[in-house]
C-alpha cells in the first residue's frame, strides 16, 4: 500500500540487490507484475517499471485475498478456470488474427528455449495464457484472465514443479495453438481441459494460512 499509481520501481540493479535475488528472478517478477496489471514497463529512456492505477489490479488482490482467506478453494478455482478459458478459445478462434498468432508462437518458442537452457519457463507459460485472452478481443475475458492468472501463479509459489512437468506444459501450449490456428475448437478446448487438470495436480493445497509465512522457490 505504500506505492501509488504512477510511482516508478527501483531498476532491476537496485531490487536485485534489495531483495537478494538474480537479475533473472526480478526480470521474471517484474513480467508477472506487468501481466497482471499491477505496472506497465517502458522502454527508453526515462523507462521503467510504472505502478499502474488498474481495475485488473484490484480485482487480482481481491481474488487472491479470498483464496488466503479460504473463500476460495482450489477446486472451485479450477472449475471456473475451465470454463472461462475454454470459452475464451471458441472466441479467440473466431477473432485470432496473424499478429496474435506471432506472439504466441515466439511465446511457445521463448518457453522451449528457457527449458533447452534447464530454467523454468514459469512467467512465459503463464503470458501463453493471457496471449490467448488478448486473442479472444474480448476486455472482460482479458481482465479475468489476468486474475486467473494471478491466484494460478500464488498457487505455483507454493508447488513443487519440475523442468519435467514444465517441458509438459509447453507441449500443451504447444498443441493448443495449433488446434487453434486449424480451427479445431474441440481439439482445442480438449487439450485446455486436459492442461489444467495437469496443472491442478501440481498445485500444493496445504492449508494457506499454515504455509503463507514459509519461504518458497518459484518454478
Amino acid at each position: 500500500g505504500r506505492l501509488q499509481p504512477g510511482d516508478r520501481l527501483p531498476s532491476e540493479q537496485e531490487l536485485s540487490k534489495q531483495f537478494e535475488v538474480g537479475r533473472q528472478t526480478i526480470r521474471e517478477a517484474l513480467r508477472i507484475l506487468e501481466l497482471s496489471g499491477f505496472i506497465s514497463v517502458q522502454q527508453g529512456y526515462g523507462g521503467g517499471s510504472i505502478v499502474k492505477e488498474s481495475i485488473t489490479a484490484e480485482l487480482n488482490n481481491l481474488i487472491i485475498d479470498a483464496f488466503r482467506l479460504s473463500k476460495i478453494s482450489v477446486e472451485e478455482f479450477v472449475s471456473a478456470r475451465l470454463v472461462i478459458e475454454k470459452t475464451i478459445l471458441s472466441d479467440a478462434m473466431e477473432k485470432i488474427d496473424s499478429q496474435d498468432i506471432e506472439l504466441l508462437k515466439k511465446n511457445v518458442e521463448l518457453a522451449k528455449s528457457l527449458l533447452a537452457q534447464k530454467k523454468l519457463p514459469t512467467a512465459v507459460n503463464v503470458e501463453f495464457h493471457s496471449l490467448l485472452a488478448k486473442a479472444s478481443k474480448n476486455n472482460i475475458f482479458i481482465i479475468l484472465e489476468g486474475a486467473i492468472q494471478s491466484l494460478h501463479f500464488e498457487l505455483l509459489t507454493r508447488s513443487s514443479i519440475s523442468l519435467n512437468r514444465s517441458k509438459i506444459a509447453v507441449r500443451a501450449h504447444e498443441e493448443i495453438l495449433d488446434a487453434l490456428i486449424n480451427k479445431r475448437l474441440d481439439d482445442a478446448q480438449k487439450l485446455m481441459e486436459e492442461h489444467i487438470k495437469r496443472i491442478k495436480n501440481a498445485y500444493n493445497t496445504l492449508d494457506y494460512r499454515n504455509t503463507a509465512t514459509s519461504k518458497h522457490d518459484r518454478d
